[in-house]
């Protein structure tokens, strides 16, 4: 009976003691979080690839303003060539917005409050000034794009400000003055 019990406790010890399935335990641990890091890291990158492509497609185009070349000289115009030198936003003469506003220089004040996005929820978009401006007056000319996260999760993760249908928002300005 003694060796029977002394076999058991043996064989108790070895199961405790055993190092088999370690890995898993930590992978199973540890694989949620590097994930979740990955993606956002990657999430990141995409933000911040569609920042640089805007701020790019503006200053573009902005030339264009400064020069007085572009023709029609339509905010839709404008909209619709930022668009394509923007290159990877989807549904994007929806998804953005453009407006164009003269800076005093007497009082040299900047327009109050955050650019206007595109509400994807409202039937009616909001108002943006849209002024081209004369002759060596400075412009401020600021976009907003409304974008979808490439994964739903990691905004959350971010703590990005979503609106309400889930897209958040890239921004881009810049100035010129119209040549004379």
């Amino acid at each position: 009976m003694l060796r029977a019990g002394a076999r058991l406790i043996k064989s108790l010890k070895r199961a405790f003691t055993r190092e088999d399935g370690s890995a898993t335990i930590e992978f199973v641990i540890l694989f949620p979080a590097i994930l979740t890091l990955f993606f956002s890291a990657f999430e990141v990158s995409i933000y911040l690839t569609r920042s640089v492509l805007l701020d790019r497609a503006l200053d573009l185009n902005v030339r264009l303003l400064r020069l007085g070349t572009l023709a029609p000289a339509t905010q839709d115009e404008l909209k619709r060539r930022v668009c394509n030198d923007a290159l990877i936003f989807k549904d994007c003469p929806n998804a953005i917005s453009i407006e164009l506003t003269e800076v005093s220089t007497q009082t040299w004040a900047l327009p109050q409050g955050n650019v206007a996005c595109i509400d994807r929820d409202a039937d009616v978009q909001p108002a943006v000034d849209f002024n081209f401006g004369r002759r060596n007056e400075i412009m401020l000319v600021r976009a907003c794009a409304v974008l979808d996260p490439f994964f739903g999760t990691t905004p959350l993760v971010m703590d990005l400000p979503l609106d309400a249908t889930g897209g958040y928002a890239v921004v881009a300005a810049s100035t010129f003055v119209n040549e004379p």
